[in-house]
């Protein structure tokens, strides 16, 4: 408890920007208790935020190693894989940011997390076609997991498959109705495109949308 309460405070100084006071927060965090990975992982946070600042070398180098602490404590910690994928990134680390991933890949064969990270990087890089094939096996995964079908819709929508898009997206609001976004896309995708219309005057005009599909 006591860790966890100097976690929180440093969370509340890093939101406020008081990276020197939040690193000392999550450092007596660790000392009280060593096996916490929420301490390590923010640890690791603070010191990539004062990196991107700052761009020192030893500031992305203590990051790294934190993140790969937390890792040690917590091996299937989602967020703590993408911070250090992002990480490498922007050191010009791509190799070493496909390495991490698919070793968590390889690991994890039947979990979706580690695929959909995987879909992320890709998608960034701007290979869709691998990204496709990593959330296609996240699903066949995990068909439950909203964060792989609301993902593979977004990805077939920018490809032009609607039909299998909209699917995708009501799937994934199906199983996790707070997703605002997602829920407007449904709407626009499933209204009606309207013809333009053109009268003899050569004008063209747009008749009234038709009733979103139910």
């Amino acid at each position: 408890m006591v860790s966890n309460s100097q976690n929180a405070e440093g969370v509340r100084m890093f939101d406020q920007a008081y990276y020197q006071g939040a690193m000392q927060k999550f450092m007596q965090a660790i000392q009280s208790d060593p096996n916490n990975p929420d301490a390590y992982y923010n640890l690791a946070r603070t010191y990539h935020q004062l990196a991107k600042l700052h761009s020192q070398p030893a500031d992305y180098q203590q990051a790294e190693s934190y993140y790969h602490q937390c890792l040690d404590r917590d091996p299937n910690r989602t967020d703590c894989y993408r911070a250090l994928a992002v990480m490498l990134n922007e050191q010009g680390r791509s190799t070493d940011a496909y390495r991490l991933l698919e070793g968590w890949v390889a690991r994890n064969p039947s979990a979706a997390d580690p695929k959909i990270e995987l879909a992320r990087l890709y998608d960034e890089a701007g290979n869709q076609d691998a990204a496709k094939h990593q959330l296609i096996d996240a699903v066949t995964a995990d068909p439950t997991n909203a964060r792989a079908l609301a993902a593979l819709g977004k990805l077939r929508e920018d490809s032009g498959e609607t039909a299998q898009a909209l699917a995708n997206y009501q799937r994934s609001l199906q199983l996790n109705p707070n997703q605002p976004q997602l829920a407007s896309r449904v709407v626009t995708l499933s209204t009606p495109q309207v013809p333009l219309v053109t009268p003899p005057g050569g004008t063209r005009v747009v008749t009234s949308p038709a009733t979103p599909l139910r």
